[in-house]
């Protein structure tokens, strides 16, 4: 099985994306609220690429989510953070979301045979998952504006190990390309104190600055999610979510 990591957005090529499993990484912090919001009983995730559209879905009784340039769109109900998402928020609602990288990665892997979606919270859930699918598997990094951020970098470090640990259980032999050798190396390198790490890289600074830190501690965590969002029909969902539970 082949595992290939591309850094950014803008690598991704649609028609290289056919019948395989494609998982999608915005950890600051797109999917880590897409993780929260279904974990806290959110139907589903509509996740568009712009705002335009996300107005054109709204229908009466469904939230509208996102940012731009990390701040909430102007008439939405919530931003980008994963702590607005409460099961008071969004329990039993449908949501629409656009963000600035992540949403349209999601959009753009949309030829993939499966689109999951992954940050540190669901790492090992989401490993799990990818390898059952007997698939060939492109983890792919949102960046932020079509360029390579550190933490996405990190995070498939971690998908690549889980999915190594997965994969020796199942007799799996897999090839990784060297942009995730090298993120492999990187993730073990720093996983001890990953919240410093978060802290410290670019997008960590900008959202800091920002007022976001509590954020940046909440991304910074792993494996506390055991949910794996799959896209059908178009949304995000979490199917038998029962058996995660």
């Amino acid at each position: 099985m082949d595992i290939t990591v591309l850094p950014s957005v803008n690598e991704a090529r649609a028609d290289e994306l056919i019948n395989k499993t494609v998982i999608v990484i915005d950890v600051l912090r797109a999917t880590s609220t897409i993780l929260t919001a279904l974990s806290h009983g959110c139907k589903a995730i509509y996740p568009v690429e712009t705002v335009l559209q996300a107005k054109q879905l709204y229908q009466p009784g469904f939230v509208l989510g996102g940012e731009r340039a990390c701040k909430k769109i102007p008439g939405f109900d919530l931003g980008n953070s994963p702590l607005e998402y409460t099961a008071a928020s969004i329990a039993g609602k449908t949501l629409i979301m656009t963000t600035t990288n992540g949403t349209r990665a999601i959009q753009k892997a949309n030829k993939a045979g499966t689109i999951l979606a992954a940050s540190l919270l669901n790492g090992r859930a989401c490993a799990e998952e990818a390898i059952t699918l007997k698939k060939d598997i492109i983890i792919l990094c949102s960046g932020t504006q079509d360029v390579y951020s550190f933490e996405d970098g990190v995070c498939a470090g971690q998908l690549t190990d889980e999915l190594l640990q997965s994969a020796v259980g199942s007799g799996t032999e897999l090839n990784i390309n060297d942009f995730g050798l090298s993120m492999l190396y990187t993730y073990r390198h720093v996983q001890s104190n990953l919240t410093e790490a978060l802290i410290n890289c670019a997008n960590g600074k900008r959202l800091s600055k920002l007022g976001f830190l509590e954020d940046i501690k909440y991304c910074s965590e792993m494996n506390t999610i055991p949910l794996v969002p799959i896209v059908r029909e178009g949304k995000l969902v979490v199917p038998s979510v029962s058996q995660h539970t």
